[in-house]
Order: C-alpha cells, then structure tokens, then sequence
C-alpha cells in the first residue's frame, strides 16, 4: 500500500507503474473516489461539531430552552447517520482501490510482460557432460526407492507424493544445513505458522489479488511461504531502532493450488500443491540505499548456497509484467536441470520498500525520534522438494545412484550415495 497523498502527487508516476507491471489499474478512479471520501468526511466531522456543540448548550439550558434544543438536533442526528453510512459504503470502495495500488518498480527493472523477458545478470558453474544418457528425478527416485507418487496421488489427490528413505533424510539435511547456514551470518532462526488469518495476507499483499492460489477454511489460510506469518510478526508495532536489521530465516510448510499451472510440471516434485520453505525475511531501515544493499546481500546469499552445493544456476532480473503488485525488484535465481536441459527457478529476492509495512503498519523510530514506516525483503533461502530434485538429477551418477554433495554429508550421518544402483 502507497501513501494516498504519495498517490494523489504522483498520479503519471502510478499509472507508468501499472503499466509498467502490465496490471489494469485506474489511478482516477481512486483519485475520484478519495475526493468523494474527503468531502463525506468534512460533513461528518461538521455534523458531529454541531452535536456536541448542542449537546454542550442542553446542559446549561433551561427546561423550555433544552426541549427546543433537542427537537431541532433530531435532523442533525438523521442527517448524521446518513452521512456516516455513506462514508461506510465509500470507505469500502476505496480501501479496495487502496489494495490494488501497485508500488513503483527500480528504474533498473526492464521492461517485458512475461518471464520470457527476464534478463539474465550472470551464470555460475559448468554445465556438466554426462557419459551416459542423464535421467529425470521421477526415474531416479521412483527407481531409488526415494519416493512413491503412486500412494501420494490416492492420499492427497493430485501432485500428491511420499518421500521416502534417502530422499527424506536428503530434504531434512537441507533444512537443517540452510538453517544453520543462515544463523551463522546473523539471522535468527524461527518456525513459524503455516494456517495464517485473513489479515496476513493482505498485510503482506497476497491478498486479494492472489486468492485463486491459497487454500483456505473460513477466514484461516494455509500461507504458501513463511514471510506471510514473519511479516505479521510484527504487525502494529513500534520498532525502537532499526539501525540494524532485523534479519529472520524461518520454517514453515507451504501450500499452494497452483492456479493456472494446469499443464505444467505434472508429473514429478517440481510443482506441487505442499511443500516447505526456508525463507530469509528483513525488516531496515526506510532508505532506498539500505534496501538495495540488503537485496544484493539476500541474492548472494542464495547464489553462495547453491555454489557450495556445487549446483549450476544463473540469475535474471524480473521484468516489469514478471513483478508482483507490491515488489520494487526481483531476481529469480534457477538452477541448471539436466533433464529438462534448462534453467528452473528455485530463489526469488524482492524488496518492497514500505509497502508491506504500512499495511502491517510496522514502524520504528529514525535517529531523530520520528516515526516511520519500516522497509521489507525476502528471499527464498530453500524451497524442497524442488532442491532435492535439482540435487538430484545433477549428481546422478551411470549406476543410477546419486552422490551427495559434501556440504550435505555431514547432514547425512557421513553418507556420501543415496538411492539405489539398477543400471550398469
């Protein structure tokens, strides 16, 4: 969400953004409406002066001063109640215009409408060549013993799964390696909820634009990453400096439909409806400069990893219609897949400036004792089971078996193979 005043100044400014983003968002409608809001709302507060003004003379009246008195409030009173339910009705509208305000993109985002039009920045790794015909992670897990799509399908229904023996003991290595990984450079490590309330998602603005993609019972969500509970974390609250960053890397279940991926990726773990993130989340200081210097911090991090992991990957700055309603900038990192002999995207770095904060109303004090609205950033610091499939179909080895990368041994309890040999 975008200051109104910001938005009444800067009307060129937002519909370059909205088409910049390639979202159909009228300025002058909201523009139009925030007149009409202003206007109901000088009349409320006139009528409300005269009746407390009134309220103040009925006190010192006499009996025959205060019966007139009362009789000519009467339409006040109605002309009140009038005004005030149309102020309701108005304030509906245009908090729902206030929704779909989309924040201004860097001026370094290019412009595009799809991913197609993502620019790469730079690759890392060399594309390895096989002596043998590489397999996908389905063959080489269903024939590893490492997963059962089979009873995940009859369980769960569609992209359903069970990962099992090597395959489970490999996406908690992971986690356990991420979140270790993370601590040692300073962010604190947290598990947070998954079942979110309303509120958090349109706090952290997944919501409404995003709700085909959330499952949900009643007014509880199932939170598809862990930024949506660690945003709200500290909702409504007054931060007493944030000189230094609040740095989280959390843990948390996630869940998503889908919606509009009918087609793709149907088969294997790639894209599925339940998997779990370990997510980095900042919360700094309202500069531009700070939340640039910690969105390239936030991306190292996660091309670092995946160096350490040993895995081919390269990094695209996200295009204008590849950006969200609430992102500044985007890089998506994607790892090299040998079956599909293409890059897919495992990271996503976006920072927000005070988007976010000023739906969660989450403030601090500047060096000067005023207040203001905090900035935001997330990363993706692992998304399993999709790792575990990259992991996988780039350490397989003739036999079928696949090494594990020595980062990850001493998460394995020493083992260096995983899966089953059934080729020579």
């Amino acid at each position: 969400m975008l200051d109104i005043k910001f938005i009444r100044e800067q009307t060129d400014l937002i519909r370059a953004a909205a088409s910049k983003k390639h979202l159909s968002f009228n300025v002058d409608d909201l523009v139009a409406c925030d007149e009409k809001r202003l206007a109901i709302l000088r009349a409320v507060e006139d009528l409300r002066a005269k009746q407390n003004a009134a309220s103040e003379e009925v006190q010192k009246a006499d009996a025959a001063a205060r019966a007139l008195l009362i009789e000519s409030m009467k339409q006040v009173k109605d002309e009140l109640k009038k005004k005030e339910e149309e102020l309701e009705t108005v304030m509906k509208e245009w908090r729902a215009l206030m929704l779909a305000v989309p924040n201004i993109p860097d001026m370094t985002v290019p412009e595009g409408s799809s991913d197609a039009d993502n620019v790469e920045t730079h690759a890392w790794g060399e594309i390895k060549e096989y002596a043998f015909t590489p397999l996908d992670h389905i063959e080489l897990m269903e024939k590893g013993d490492m997963v059962d799509f089979e009873r995940g399908t009859k369980t769960s229904g569609f992209r359903g799964y069970f990962l099992k023996n090597d395959a489970a003991m490999l996406e908690m290595a992971i986690w356990q390696y991420v979140m270790q990984r993370w601590q040692a450079k300073g962010f604190t490590p947290m598990l947070v909820p998954s079942l979110v309330r309303r509120e958090t998602l349109l706090g952290s603005g997944y919501l409404p634009q995003g709700e085909d993609d959330l499952y949900k019972d009643g007014n509880d969500y199932f939170a598809g990453t862990g930024e949506v509970a660690t945003m709200y974390y500290h909702a409504d609250e007054v931060l007493d400096d944030l000189s230094q960053p609040k740095k989280f890397i959390v843990w948390s279940p996630c869940f998503r439909k889908e919606a509009g991926s009918h087609g793709k990726d149907v088969k294997g773990l790639v894209r599925v409806h339940e998997f779990y993130k370990c997510e980095q989340v900042i919360l700094c200081e309202a500069s531009h400069e700070t939340s640039v210097s910690l969105h390239e911090e936030i991306r190292r991090h996660a091309e670092e990893m995946l160096e350490e992991l040993g895995i081919p990957y390269h990094t695209v700055i996200n295009c204008g219609g590849d950006l969200g309603l609430g992102q500044v900038k985007k890089y998506d990192i994607e790892a090299w897949m040998p079956s599909q002999g293409k890059y897919r995207e495992t990271h996503s770095a976006s920072y927000f400036h005070d988007f976010q904060t000023r739906r969660l109303n989450i403030r601090y004090k500047d060096t000067e004792g005023k207040l203001r609205y905090a900035h935001s950033l997330n990363n993706t610091a692992a998304a399993t089971p999709r790792l575990v499939t990259v992991i996988i179909e780039n350490y397989q080895q003739a036999d079928g078996t696949v090494k594990v990368p020595d980062v990850l041994v001493p998460f394995m309890n020493g083992k260096t193979v995983i899966g089953k040999a059934f080729r020579s």
